[in-house]
């Protein structure tokens, strides 16, 4: 169970995989992942974890509520 706090890429990429994402795949300036129709971009924090405000807004734009992220 993710709690909603910072988390490294590699785990974002695992837990969208769960979620039914498929990826990453290789874009113009970052990767990204795919579920049905949604196209969600990946960020490249370069070494840091992904911070809370862009993970909330990841999630947001992925289509999953904060509630279904946590039950991962």
């Amino acid at each position: 169970m993710p709690r909603f706090r910072p988390v490294k890429r590699k785990d974002l990429i695992h837990y969208l995989r769960k979620l039914g994402f498929t990826g990453p795949y290789s874009g113009g300036k970052h990767q990204f992942m795919i579920r049905n129709e949604r196209t969600l971009r990946l960020p490249n924090p370069h070494q840091s974890d992904i911070g809370k405000e862009l993970l909330m807004r990841i999630i947001k734009q992925a289509g999953i509520e904060k509630d279904e992220w946590e039950e991962l």
